[in-house]
């Protein structure tokens, strides 16, 4: 996982904090949520699922995103982002 590729992108970061908070979603409501257009979100949920950090469940032409908090490595870049959101 490129951490610095993931804080560096401010679309990557407000992607990830509403995933954790909702948990799953589909792009109509992360974009709403985040305030992003639906074509940058697209573009860094690829990114973001090529690192392993989100999956995509296809249900017809619905597409759920969701973050499995069991990878160890999520679940630290989860424990991260609850530090930052403290300070």
């Amino acid at each position: 996982m490129d951490i610095e590729k993931i804080l560096a992108s401010k679309g990557k970061v407000r992607i990830l904090k509403v995933l954790m908070k909702e948990g799953q979603i589909n792009i109509s409501r992360l974009a709403k949520l985040t305030g992003l257009h639906h074509d940058v979100i697209v573009k860094n949920m690829e990114e973001l699922k090529e690192m392993g950090i989100v999956e995509e469940k296809r249900y017809g032409r619905l597409r759920i995103y969701m973050i499995d908090l069991r990878d160890p490595k999520i679940s630290g870049l989860y424990e991260i982002f609850k530090e930052i959101e403290n300070l």
